[in-house]
């Protein structure tokens, strides 16, 4: 499963990168494997390890902010592996 999240705290000004680097944080360690890009991060793998990681980035940014903001989108197909870089990497073959 590939999810595409994006956090961010509310009510904490125009620079969220503090906020941002602390869910970097937690992404980095968790063993999950990622991608980050400029709207949010790529997480894969399955159900219970992505929402973890997931989780604990809401939780760490609720411990500063009484407001925070998840999107979450997610590609859920079964037997798929390594499908962050292979969905690019069919794209552009076909360019």
């Amino acid at each position: 499963m590939i999810v595409e999240f994006s956090i961010i705290p509310v009510g904490k000004g125009e620079s969220l990168s503090p906020y941002v680097a602390e869910a970097f944080k937690i992404i980095e360690a968790s063993g999950v494997a990622y991608e980050h890009h400029a709207m949010g991060t790529n997480l894969e793998g399955d159900w219970d390890k992505v929402m973890a990681v997931i989780k604990a980035c809401r939780d760490r940014l609720l411990e500063s902010s009484d407001r925070v903001s998840l999107s979450i989108k997610i590609d859920d197909r079964k037997g798929a592996t390594d499908s962050i870089t292979k969905k690019v990497r069919s794209a552009q073959q076909k360019m």
